[in-house]
């Protein structure tokens, strides 16, 4: 292990207990898989965030094979399927917070209740069907709800959000849980309301340049 793949192993822990700080995941549950070479790394299956180092993340080539002290995340089949169908991604994250499994839990596409939606892709964010974790039968319903997305829910699971690195990757999963409060507030104090069609279209182009010169 060089310099920086270490650097790259402990980005990813940091990121894990970033997520349980933040209350985004939780135990043992979620995972993140990061590019590397012909492969990816991916936090262990079963081990807790606390505690983690560096030689515990595992790598998986692009054939499926691991490499490490601990089997890969029970869901490395839907991470390295997105990394080998999305090469603009090179981070997957996927976590279990309250509010987003419980709107996967409706089995329904999020609608364009609040325009940072559009941070996501596209006016929507898809929901998937539902099949057991851990199947390639998942990893396939989790590729058709990203398609033309970064973030998707995993019907009566929780959610993925992917990026290019770590930041953009965390930026959207902690925005994906935020929206997913919001609707629920909005829903117990009344109907929510969706912004318009011709303003959303408006709002992805312009994200598509966002935070570039």
């Amino acid at each position: 292990m060089n310099k920086k793949e270490k650097q790259v192993r402990e980005n990813i822990i940091k990121a894990c207990l970033t997520l349980e700080k933040k209350g985004l995941n939780q135990g043992k549950a979620g995972n993140i898989s990061v590019r590397w070479k012909d492969g990816m790394l991916i936090t262990p299956s079963g081990v807790s965030y606390e505690g983690m180092k560096a030689k515990d993340i595992v790598f998986v080539d692009n054939n499926g094979k691991y490499q490490g002290i601990w089997k890969p995340s029970s869901e490395w089949i839907f991470h390295l399927d997105i990394l080998k169908n999305r090469k603009e991604f090179n981070v997957v994250v996927h976590n279990h917070p309250a509010y987003g499994s419980g709107m996967s839990i409706l089995r329904k596409d999020i609608k364009p209740y609040h325009y940072m939606i559009g941070f996501m892709g596209g006016d929507t964010i898809k929901c998937s069907t539902f099949a057991p974790p851990g199947t390639k039968e998942l990893s396939k319903a989790a590729l058709k709800a990203l398609k033309d997305r970064k973030a998707c829910l995993l019907a009566n699971h929780g959610t993925i959000s992917c990026g290019k690195d770590l930041e953009e990757a965390m930026f959207l999963t902690e925005e994906f849980e935020i929206l997913c409060k919001q609707i629920t507030i909005a829903r117990i104090n009344g109907k929510p309301k969706l912004v318009e069609s011709k303003y959303m279209k408006l709002i992805v182009e312009a994200i598509k340049s966002y935070g570039k010169y």
